[in-house]
């Protein structure tokens, strides 16, 4: 949203007329005026700044160290009505101050309380402006956009702004948030994370997007920056990095295979929080394969939750081909117990472990099982020497 949407947006729930500067008391937005109107807010419209001694005035009061909203006090030689400043922080840096003219009538502790809250929008906002001084942040989020759904020459506008190198590769990690979904407050920390991160991986022409359940970092260059993201989001974060793709117009690649390793961190417990898209495996075969095709027998027995063991014994086995051995000492179970268990197996879901076809069929079904989270196998205990009977 822009800055002078939620200022409009805001006066409109206050009913009441507002000002907002940045960090240099610069005017960047205002809503209409149909209050109390003094010759400093006047001059501040006219001129899109107000006078040294107007800034000198209100630095005194304390507006540049406030954290929380402040009452400015009338200065009637200057022409200035008393205020209520609101501060937009952002990372602890003063970035603006939301004025509201506390006149005809006062504001009340529940209306301050409402701007309070919009602040860290305003100082987001603010700090994104800031930011991406050669591109607009409205042309690059289209930009952006577009190159992830692979819609035409996206890439023009941010190559011809500056915004990122000619003919340099690009590599795409997407960081899903841990708890799974999203709401605007989770959002509003995303954007202010990414934004963090971009100021630092300044030298690699970073971009970025965030999409209703996730966020997306586009980097210049073979490298990924998974443990930057998840120091930087300001919530736990899962991450899965694409491959690098040869120039940024084939970004929408890297990017689908950053989705598909996002989702084998959520549902693979091994990989920990971060994966990337080459070093996913079996997993990386699957990425194409609906969710649906599974072994009829595995199938059968995951809607049993008393066969849930079986199936764990039975991807362990395959895991380990077929060596029974490391099997049994991997789960801490007598071989006799491993082979009665294998031969339930079979039964109930009437195959052959002998079949090397009916093995692989299997055992792709139980990785295809993780994936779509109907199979999520216990941990294991550790691996302790078990002697045969």
């Amino acid at each position: 949203m822009d800055l002078q949407r939620i200022v409009d947006d805001l006066a409109l729930r206050l009913g009441r007329p507002l000002l907002l500067e940045d960090g240099r008391q610069r005017v960047v937005a205002y809503s209409e005026q149909d209050g109390p109107m003094d010759d400093v807010r006047r001059h501040s419209i006219l001129r899109r700044h107000t006078t040294p001694d107007v800034r000198a005035f209100l630095r005194a009061a304390g507006i540049h160290e406030a954290t929380r909203p402040l009452r400015t006090p009338g200065a009637p030689e200057l022409g200035l009505l008393p205020r209520v400043c609101v501060p937009a922080r952002h990372d602890g840096l003063p970035l603006g101050f939301l004025w509201f003219i506390d006149a005809a009538p006062a504001m009340t502790e529940e209306e301050i309380a409402i701007a309070a809250e919009a602040a860290p929008a305003l100082a987001l906002t603010l700090f994104h402006e800031s930011l991406v001084t050669e591109l607009a942040s409205r042309r690059e989020l289209e930009a952006v956009t577009g190159l992830l759904l692979r819609e035409p020459d996206a890439d023009r506008p941010l190559i011809e702004a500056g915004a990122f190198p000619h003919n340099a590769p690009v590599t795409v990690a997407v960081a899903r948030p841990a708890c799974g979904g999203t709401d605007e407050t989770l959002r509003l920390t995303l954007e202010r994370g990414l934004l963090v991160l971009r100021r630092r991986l300044a030298r690699h022409h970073p971009l970025h997007l965030v999409r209703f359940d996730h966020a997306v970092l586009l980097t210049a260059g073979t490298t990924a920056f998974p443990e930057e993201m998840h120091a930087a989001l300001g919530t736990p974060v899962l991450v899965g990095v694409g491959s690098p793709r040869p120039s940024l117009s084939l970004a929408a690649g890297s990017y689908e295979e950053a989705l598909h390793a996002v989702e084998v961190v959520a549902n693979v417990p091994e990989f920990g929080r971060s994966a990337e898209w080459d070093r996913l495996g079996v997993y990386r075969m699957l990425s194409g394969v609906p969710h649906g095709n599974l072994h009829p027998g595995v199938a059968k027995m995951l809607g049993e939750a008393q066969h849930r063991p079986l199936l764990e014994t039975l991807e362990i086995y395959l895991d380990l081909a077929g060596n029974a051995q490391a099997v049994s000492r991997r789960l801490r179970l007598h071989r006799t117990s491993l082979y009665y268990r294998l031969r339930r197996v079979e039964e109930l879901a009437e195959t052959d472990l002998r079949d090397g076809e009916e093995r692989l069929s299997l055992h792709l079904s139980l990785k295809l099982a993780r994936l779509s989270g109907r199979y999520r196998p216990s941990p294991l205990p550790l691996e302790t020497e078990i002697t045969s009977q």
